[in-house]
């Protein structure tokens, strides 16, 4: 695939509960290029977030092989590994997580300052982000002073302060209304397509899979169906 950035192959789960085994991935293949959105769809129960936790180095697959720009990632060392995934690899999640405590701007700026990046740097760059999704004018807001969709613009401009090359995302628009539903699938389609970074949607939003350049339907922990669109500028 031109551009490709990830590559996953035979991506196995099997968890061992009540003195049973149970396989919850019985195979994954996955390809993602620069600045591709995939959308994985599917039931629940099917492995989806399990996928996405896999490829995100928080858990580690009873089988298979993943590399990101030809890096094998999961021949990496657990300290080597953290790294790599606060360099490499971006998180949005439905309930945003983002720090009560801090505000947007430092929610923002925080994977530069724990990256050891000065703080006027870090700021500084916070800052242009939060313009770029549209959030300028709440910088200095704390998470609970903010809407749902505000706070989900703040947790995407924290997942791709450290130009990481994949963006993972479980359910992002799964608590907001149709309207921040809509501006939120833009936002990211609008941010693939700028810089160049990956997204791959954990998602049961019908919408947000057809924005997608592909679709990943999974079944039984499996891939069931593969739907690719003309992709939109």
């Amino acid at each position: 695939m031109p551009g490709q950035i990830l590559e996953a192959r035979g991506i196995r789960k099997v968890y061992a509960t009540g003195g049973r085994s149970l396989e919850v991935l019985k195979g994954i293949d996955l390809d993602l290029a620069r600045g591709e959105i995939v959308a994985v769809t599917g039931p629940s129960g099917v492995g989806k977030s399990t996928l996405l936790h896999i490829l995100g180095l928080l858990d580690r697959p009873t089988e298979g092989r993943l590399t990101l720009d030809g890096v094998d990632i999961l021949g990496l060392g657990p300290e080597e590994a953290a790294g790599f995934r606060n360099r490499r690899i971006g998180f949005v999640f439905q309930f945003h997580h983002l720090l009560s405590e801090f505000t947007a701007l430092e929610n923002v700026a925080m994977p530069l300052l724990i990256a050891r990046v000065g703080e006027r740097e870090a700021l500084d760059r916070g800052r242009a982000l939060l313009a770029r999704v549209g959030m300028t004018h709440r910088e200095g807001h704390l998470p609970g002073e903010l809407s749902g969709g505000e706070m989900q613009r703040v947790a995407v401009a924290r997942a791709i302060i450290a130009n990481p090359d994949v963006v993972l995302a479980d359910e992002p628009s799964g608590n907001l209304d149709s309207g921040n539903k809509a501006e939120l699938h833009d936002l990211i389609r609008d941010l693939a397509r700028e810089m160049g970074q990956a997204f791959v949607i954990v998602t049961h939003d019908t919408d947000l899979a057809l924005r997608a350049d592909r679709e990943v339907r999974m079944a039984d922990g499996k891939v069931a169906e593969v739907k690719t669109r003309p992709i939109q500028s």
